[in-house]
């Protein structure tokens, strides 16, 4: 189910039941685009049961989907339609539109255009593991991580989160075990790595399907290119692809995981699986990275809050501390 990790911790003050959450979603249904909506959002049925709970709990995992859909509009197709508009007006009145007045052609041609464009849809699975107080998104960009946070926190009375940091960086980490060629223990490296200057150049270079227990890959390091990826494998069960902002990517779960499940498939099994795998994954993560780096997430939530942003952080309070700095190659 999950493809990507963005972890965040919720704030230990946060009790919340799954009946709240429920009733906190229903306010917030997933609609359909109207014939001149150009985005829409919302919550809808992680079974993909029509009326179904919006707030699932398997095994005491609790799991969401949000669903956003967008009308697809080429620019292309926009300037054509306002030219017409242009056009016409200086056929009819033998002048040329002002600025202003293109800008409200742009408006009257989206309005025009809009009921007949295609809509895309994409959904995200939302996993809360109440026990661990963790909150996981299968997402991969930023942007649409902190549209969903903002809105649980909006929904949930006192529900707040923060960016899960570690007190080793990801990126000091893997460029230590790529310069000892040694991963942390119950992982191993894998044959995917991406690596980048911090000088000026912003020089890449990228290994795909490479081994990278290798001296050019050590010199690279050694000469200030810095991961930003690398990819990894945890206890020969699930492979997946760190990256230098603590996301997780590319999550895939191997054969060891997939034989245990045998043929049994379904919502229920599916979700098991997943949450059951990636529940041991994710803390044995952080160990490796040297154990999280907040000690009072609770207060920090309610403290190192940006402006507008109630209840939500979405960066490191602080600067993640290297604890082998002599280790690092900078």
């Amino acid at each position: 189910m999950f493809k990507n990790m963005i972890v965040y911790r919720i704030a230990a003050q946060w009790q919340g039941s799954l009946e709240q959450v429920e009733a906190a979603l229903q306010k917030a249904p997933f609609q359909p685009c109207g014939a001149t909506q150009e985005q829409s959002s919302g919550w809808v049925p992680p079974r993909g049961e029509a009326h179904g709970l919006l707030a699932e709990s398997v095994g005491g995992q609790w799991i969401l989907r949000f669903m956003s859909e967008s009308k697809m509009l080429p620019a292309s197709v926009l300037n054509r339609k306002v030219q017409e508009k242009a056009d016409a007006i200086e056929l009819e009145f033998g002048r040329k539109p002002g600025k202003k007045e293109k800008r409200d052609l742009k408006d009257e041609a989206k309005l025009d255009l809009l009921p007949m464009a295609f809509t895309k849809q994409s959904s995200m699975w939302v996993w809360i593991d109440p026990q661990a107080q963790l909150l996981v998104l299968d997402t991969g960009a930023q942007g649409k991580a902190d549209e969903v946070v903002s809105l649980l926190v909006e929904s949930l009375q006192g529900f707040g989160v923060a960016l899960v940091d570690t007190q080793t960086s990801a990126q000091a980490a893997m460029a230590h075990w790529l310069l000892t060629q040694e991963a942390p223990a119950g992982f191993s490296i894998d044959r995917e790595c991406e690596l980048k200057a911090a000088d000026e150049s912003k020089a890449v270079v990228r290994y795909a399907r490479h081994p990278l227990d290798i001296d050019e890959v050590r010199q690279h390091v050694e000469h200030g290119k810095l991961p930003t990826k690398l990819a990894m494998t945890w206890d020969e069960r699930v492979s997946f692809v760190l990256t230098d902002a603590l996301q997780v990517k590319k999550i895939a779960l191997l054969d060891a995981v997939l034989d245990q499940a045998g043929d049994e498939g379904g919502f229920d099994t599916d979700v098991a699986i997943a949450t059951g795998e990636l529940s041991k994954l994710i803390p044995d993560l952080f160990t490796a990275l040297g154990g999280e780096g907040r000690t009072a997430v609770g207060d920090a939530v309610g403290t190192a809050v940006p402006a507008g942003r109630k209840g939500v952080v979405t960066g490191a309070a602080s600067a993640p501390v290297d604890t082998a700095p002599e280790e690092a190659p900078f």
